[in-house]
């Protein structure tokens, strides 16, 4: 579920190159592949060790080995760079402990599909066109469906979690830009995960209690961490060296279906035809907007 700042870090190479690699396709798919695991994997072990303790583990194990491997510089950066970083990591922690609540409550697929239309309404009211607001009104088309007529079959909290987190995500959006503009490579994204991670340990370590010192929990945090933050970002830092940013937000709407695979294989939930119809609306919708607005920058 992470668009990461390195979307600044591509090669300026010509548009006739970067359309010519379908292996970053796959990194790309891999990538977000990887992401919904870990957010399936993060909801099983929930009932072990609540959602503060996971949401810290990811974010604590996460901005460890991406500070080790980004190693950012920290002297010479002024007041305004640093309360940047303090938003977007404030961003990225709340964006993570909502979306993980979200999912203790409803299926993993729905969140997703819920949690997008944050992204979409950047998209739309970046593209400020007339046409944009078609997608707006296909991506409701798929929410109301989605409810079945007032979301009565779902839990109430966990759509409201599930919507907070997409204004959370498209707030993250809008801070990863800018703190690309302003952070070389993934320096920023690697300090604003430090903070993230500061924000949340203290509550996730009290809420765990003793689940923390087993092993095999310890274990699936960093498997989490792994599978929804070092991995995607690697192979996205890899993919968009060559891969056109458009075709790169095209893909990412893909995220309610491959959220609602990763659901179905780990967690066992089913979708009815009415689910996925709805998101198929949502998907069809998302990409629609990024393709209508994505070249407005968010700066």
């Amino acid at each position: 579920m992470i668009v990461t700042a390195s979307t600044r870090t591509r090669s300026a190479a010509p548009a006739s190159r970067r359309s010519r690699h379908p292996g970053a396709i796959g990194l790309v798919l891999a990538g977000a592949v990887s992401v919904h695991s870990g957010s399936a994997v993060a909801a099983s072990l929930f009932p072990r060790a609540g959602v503060g303790a996971v949401v810290a583990m990811r974010l604590t194990v996460g901005a460890i080995l991406l500070l080790a491997i980004c190693r950012p510089a920290v002297r010479g950066r002024s007041g305004a760079d640093w309360a940047l970083v303090a938003a977007f990591g404030a961003a990225l922690a709340g964006m993570n402990t909502v979306f993980y609540a979200a999912i203790e409550r409803i299926p993993l697929g729905t969140a997703v599909t819920l949690e997008v239309l944050g992204p979409l309404t950047l998209s739309v009211i970046a593209a400020r066109r007339a046409s944009a607001w078609l997608w707006a009104a296909l991506a409701l088309a798929g929410v109301a469906l989605l409810g079945g007529g007032g979301f009565d079959r779902l839990d109430p909290v966990g759509v409201a979690l599930a919507l907070v987190a997409g204004a959370f995500w498209a707030s993250y959006i809008v801070l990863s830009s800018r703190t690309g503009s302003r952070f070389p490579k993934a320096d920023g994204l690697a300090l604003a995960m430090g903070v993230a991670a500061v924000l949340t340990l203290p509550l996730g370590a009290v809420g765990a209690g003793p689940a923390l010192r087993e092993p095999a929990v310890l274990g699936m945090g960093v498997a989490v961490a792994l599978l929804s933050s070092v991995l995607p970002y690697n192979f996205e830092l890899v993919a968009l060296r060559t891969l056109p940013t458009s075709t790169f937000a095209v893909l990412m709407s893909l995220g309610p279906a491959l959220a609602a695979c990763a659901g179905l294989v780990i967690l066992g939930q089913v979708m009815t035809w009415t689910d996925v119809l709805a998101t198929t609306l949502v998907i069809a919708a998302s990409a629609g907007a990024v393709r209508t607005g994505y070249r407005r920058r968010f700066g």
